[in-house]
């Protein structure tokens, strides 16, 4: 499974969900979802419009998490 580090990479860096929205152009509620959701299926598109708002490769915003049994 992977999990989305967005919201820690974020907030590590002190930018709100608003900020994060306007400067990628992800709608406002994509990103929320994500927040709420960090398992949500995101485009590689939307990904990479992210981490270039927080400045970091896309890799560095994913990580695999084992399956729950």
């Amino acid at each position: 499974m992977i999990h989305l580090k967005i919201k820690e990479v974020a907030q590590a860096k002190g930018i709100s969900q608003r900020k994060l929205s306007l400067k990628s152009e992800v709608d406002i509620k994509t990103i929320q979802k994500i927040y709420r959701y960090p398992n949500s299926i995101v485009t590689t598109e939307t990904l990479d419009k992210i981490a270039k708002v927080l400045e970091v490769d896309a890799s560095e915003l994913i990580k695999s998490v084992p399956d729950p049994e």
